[in-house]
């Protein structure tokens, strides 16, 4: 876990602030986009993992270069939905985001979906529960 400083030399001290606080950010602003049924764990064993709430953090990769901040959002949208609207709106919105909440300059947001959540899909889940 590494931790991005933000006003290093400052009179009061500094400000830390981890990647997983900016990845769990990242997260929650992809996820308030209409269209956008969760975050994606990974892809494991040919079966893409859809995560809960609780887990938002990782679907989203953080990586920080000299004073820029990268990342890497993995997704699964809803059937129908237009793809590249919502990965413009999602990356719109992960950026806004972590830049006002924590001053971070966000140099790039890569969408990347890893599936596509249909009626079907989301029925037998909620009969597992």
């Amino acid at each position: 876990m590494s931790e991005n400083i933000i006003n290093e030399g400052k009179e009061y001290g500094n400000v830390n602030i981890s990647d997983d606080v900016v990845a769990i950010i990242a997260g929650v602003a992809a996820t308030e986009i209409s269209g956008v049924a969760g975050m994606s764990g990974g892809i494991t064993g040919g079966i893409t993992e859809m995560l809960g709430m609780k887990n938002l953090s990782k679907g989203v990769k953080v990586e920080l270069r000299n004073d820029e901040t990268i990342l890497d959002i993995f997704i699964i949208v809803e059937y129908g939905s237009n793809i590249s609207t919502i990965g413009k709106k999602v990356q719109r919105n992960v950026k806004d985001s972590i830049e006002t909440m924590t001053g971070l300059n966000v140099s790039k947001v890569n969408i990347n979906v890893q599936g596509v959540n249909t009626k079907k899909e989301t029925e037998d889940q909620d009969d597992l529960q």
